[in-house]
């Protein structure tokens, strides 16, 4: 029995117009729900917002209540705000973000990635951070069956999203070299080039969460040249930079800007995805404010309107919008004079432990127990433990030393050096040194 299509709905068909009248190769990478959806122009969210402009007598639009011109609020939940008004925090928020926010974020985007220049990107879309952005990824871009492409060193969430919630599979490449000296452009050159001539969906995760790995200047200039000659010899792909550890760099050989300036502007083939946000950048996890920018070669207004669109429709079907204290408070930091500063001074102290980590982890005394994984940004490293399960190890670690850790794969331990003090980061190596070795059996 064939599933019956369903018929698109003018807007819908609007935005798919314009796609296909700037850009055939953007339209041909959504996947059927990309096509489908739409922002609601005339709909509820758009008629309260004109009249929140025009209705000066009485407002009867919104589904909120009012009380002495302003949200009506509780003063038992109210006590637990400062310095936000009641309309920041409990007002609805626009399913495409804050406009004061999403221009804020954009001018942030541009100062950081002095190579992306003049050239055109989308308006960031605000998300419910980096999860539900890659999630949106899926949604606009992924059906069952496509083909996504990360390295072997990715975040689980990858997996739950695209293939378990979307029926997507994922194929991997080896993200270091065999002999861990860095990234491993030969195998990512050669992962694109087997799939060359198809649609795919490339994902780049820099800091890499579990890796704590960013790619050297010379890495990323290979990175680049790599996607953009796949898309010259006739691959239609979308690259994903998933940038949730932006600005956790720690060593000068480090590429700091995001490859996103770079691949939006490197082939018309090629739809470069920005996934990013407050998440880690501003230290705050459960605030949930994440962003989503596109831009292409040649990317025109009506082409990235009809992307935010879309991206705005599917945040309204789901969750309608994401919180709006989160998005107020995530712009007045951005405002704050003391920002930055305090941004670099816990960016520092970061720093200070991933210096102790390397000295730590990798002393002679612990080379039976593994390799390391480079690092040199983010919150995380990797062990590689030698003639045992990581599983056993975490379980034993935990067991008889109390200390938590990550197992990935079989092979690979993963420790959050983000989270311990510089105190802490000698006993957990030499504790995972005993687990290694006791559940070896020497």
């Amino acid at each position: 029995m064939t599933t019956p299509q369903l018929s698109l709905h003018p807007l819908a068909e609007a935005a798919n117009a314009a796609l296909a009248k700037d850009s055939p190769v953007v339209l041909g990478l959504l996947s059927e729900r990309g096509k489908r959806f739409f922002f609601p122009a005339k709909g509820i969210l758009a008629q309260s917002a004109e009249a929140k402009l025009k209705a000066k007598t009485a407002n009867a639009s919104i589904g909120i209540a009012t009380e002495n011109g302003a949200p009506m609020h509780l003063s038992c939940v109210h006590k637990y705000f400062n310095g936000l008004s009641p309309a920041e925090i409990y007002d609805y928020a626009p399913s495409y973000g804050k406009p004061d926010l999403r221009q804020a974020w954009a001018k942030k985007q541009r100062e950081e990635t002095p190579s992306l220049g003049a050239h055109p990107v989308s308006n960031p879309v605000v998300t419910n951070a980096l999860t539900h952005g890659l999630a949106l990824v899926g949604d606009l871009f992924l059906d069952p069956g496509d083909e996504a492409l990360s390295s072997d060193l990715m975040w689980e969430n990858y997996n739950l999203s695209w293939e378990t919630r979307l029926g997507a599979r994922i194929s991997t490449y080896a993200f270091f070299d065999s002999k861990l000296t860095g990234f491993n452009i030969t195998a990512f050159t050669q992962a694109l080039a087997e799939r060359r001539g198809k649609k795919l969906v490339v994902a780049l995760n820099f800091p890499n969460n579990p890796s704590g790995y960013t790619p050297t200047k010379a890495e990323a200039g290979a990175i680049v040249n790599a996607l953009t000659a796949a898309a010259e010899a006739g691959s239609k792909l979308v690259v994903v930079s998933d940038d949730a550890y932006y600005g956790m760099f720690f060593d000068e050989a480090c590429e700091r800007e995001s490859l996103f300036g770079r691949l939006a502007q490197a082939h018309p083939n090629l739809l470069a995805v920005k996934v990013d946000g407050a998440t880690k950048e501003e230290f705050v996890w459960g605030v949930r404010v994440g962003f989503i920018t596109f831009g292409i070669k040649n990317g025109t207004p009506a082409l990235y309107k009809a992307l935010e669109d879309k991206t705005a429709g599917l945040i309204r079907a789901v969750i309608s919008n994401v919180t709006q204290p989160g998005q107020s408070i995530v712009l007045k930091a951005l405002s704050d004079p003391d920002f930055r500063r305090q941004q670099a001074e816990k960016v520092a102290l970061l720093k200070a432990r991933a210096a102790v980590t390397a000295k730590e982890c990798r002393k002679s005394e612990f080379a039976d127990a593994w390799d390391v994984y480079p690092f040199n940004s983010g919150y995380f490293m990797c062990l590689r433990v030698k003639g045992v399960e990581a599983e056993a190890v975490r379980q034993k670690l935990l067991d008889d030393h109390g200390v938590g850790a990550i197992a990935l794969g079989k092979t690979e331990l993963r420790i959050a050096f983000s989270c311990l003090t510089e105190a802490q980061i000698p006993g957990v190596f030499t504790a995972a040194a005993a687990a290694v070795r006791a559940v070896r059996g020497n």
